[in-house]
């Protein structure tokens, strides 16, 4: 495959050996943190991994801690553990798509799907967010967007690299859209627990308590207990836990009854045929999601720092805002349209060391945005983001 031009200059840059300031980061386990090596290790070494017990949902304790992770509120049941995220895309676009078959997912949002899509014959139809004062779902483009093809909505709650949370007025409008037009909801709520504001909204799955206290993170308004359509929700422990090698993730399947039994029997049957589970990281489950508690504190206090430091940076020129953000790992700025996002993008890596995402990455509709992530060392984000704003007030 061949590189694109700013791949090519990022190598360029590392290989010469000069400073770079990588604000792109993603992989949580290089960024600093403090696991407890001791149990997260501890946890795989179950004697219990020798037998080997083939269960295609996965073996119930792994399900019942995924349970208490949602505080009760979702039957084992009705889970199914995967491997990944884009394995329970992959399970849930087969349970609703033949070849050819449409589903409407969100613009800007992380180009995972268009691969997955692609894997499955399935045709992604894009709807936009559209952004005044904070991001919103735009439900008369996704009307115009439906055919007799079209099986489902994708939702990214929060999306990425929004920050956007489905907002409590929407939820409605979503469920009743799917009802009228007959679509399954597909929703990933792989940063759910990392919200940075008030939450502003009921929650689906329990009340949230003053965010201003020291009360450990909880899991926020879930689709998981979503029962006015069909609905899977998909998670794991790669951000919960901040543990994206362990490669645990579920798929919450929730619903109107009939059509709820009727989709669990299928994925049922997808989820056997492939078995993609081993024993001895479903024995772990229960620990490793534990480790949540800690290393959530860890990195929302990261996030909100590096936020601040941001916008201390940004206060001080005129030329670029940030755009308005609830939750996640990353930030989205509005930048001046001097050149295309990435030609932009190769001449902060050139000139200044910095690495940042191009808009286009995230298929934003036109050029004038880059984003960032939040998840830096505190240390390599200053100085990056220095030079960064710097670079784009000149």
């Amino acid at each position: 495959m061949a590189r694109n031009l700013f791949t090519q200059a990022v190598e360029e840059v590392r290989a010469s050996r000069r400073s770079v300031f990588d604000l792109t980061v993603s992989n949580p386990t290089r960024v600093g943190l403090r696991y407890d090596s001791a149990a997260v290790l501890g946890a795989l070494g179950s004697h219990r991994a020798l037998d080997y017990d083939p269960q295609p949902k996965g073996l119930l304790g792994a399900r019942q801690a995924v349970t208490r992770y949602y505080d009760g509120h979702v039957d084992p049941e009705r889970i199914v553990l995967t491997t990944s995220t884009s394995e329970g895309y992959s399970f849930v676009f087969r349970l609703l798509c033949n070849a050819g078959d449409e589903l409407l997912v969100p613009k800007p949002s992380y180009p995972l799907f268009e691969f997955l899509a692609d894997f499955e014959d399935v045709k992604l139809v894009p709807y936009p967010l559209i952004y005044d004062h904070g991001w919103q779902l735009d439900f008369p483009s996704m009307e115009k967007a439906v055919t007799p093809s079209t099986r489902g909505v994708v939702v990214v709650h929060p999306n990425n690299p929004t920050g956007s949370y489905v907002q409590e007025t929407e939820i409605g409008q979503l469920n009743a859209f799917c009802r009228e037009y007959g679509l399954a909801l597909v929703v990933d709520e792989v940063f759910l627990d990392y919200r940075l504001g008030s939450p502003g909204v009921k929650s689906l799955a329990r009340e949230v308590p003053d965010p201003s206290t020291e009360a450990p993170p909880i899991i926020e308004w879930s689709f998981a207990r979503n029962r006015e359509v069909l609905t899977f929700t998909l998670s794991g422990l790669s951000k919960i836990s901040a543990l994206p090698q362990m490669k645990v993730a579920w798929i919450v399947t929730s619903g109107p009854e009939a059509q709820m039994r009727e989709a669990m029997a299928r994925l049922e049957v997808i989820a056997d045929t492939y078995l993609s589970m081993n024993a001895p990281i479903q024995w772990a489950l229960p620990l490793l999601l534990e480790q949540k508690e800690d290393i959530q504190r860890q990195l929302l206090e990261r996030v909100r720092n590096n936020l601040r430091e941001l916008d201390g940076l940004l206060a001080r020129q005129a030329a670029c805002e940030r755009l308005s953000v609830e939750g996640g790992w990353y930030a989205v700025l509005r930048v001046p349209v001097t050149k295309s996002d990435e030609d932009l993008a190769i001449a902060l890596v050139k000139e200044k060391g910095v690495i940042v995402h191009p808009g286009h990455f995230y298929d934003f509709p036109t050029d004038g945005y880059l984003v960032v992530s939040l998840i830096a060392e505190e240390g390599e984000f200053r100085e990056g983001g220095e030079r960064l704003i710097g670079f784009l007030d000149s």
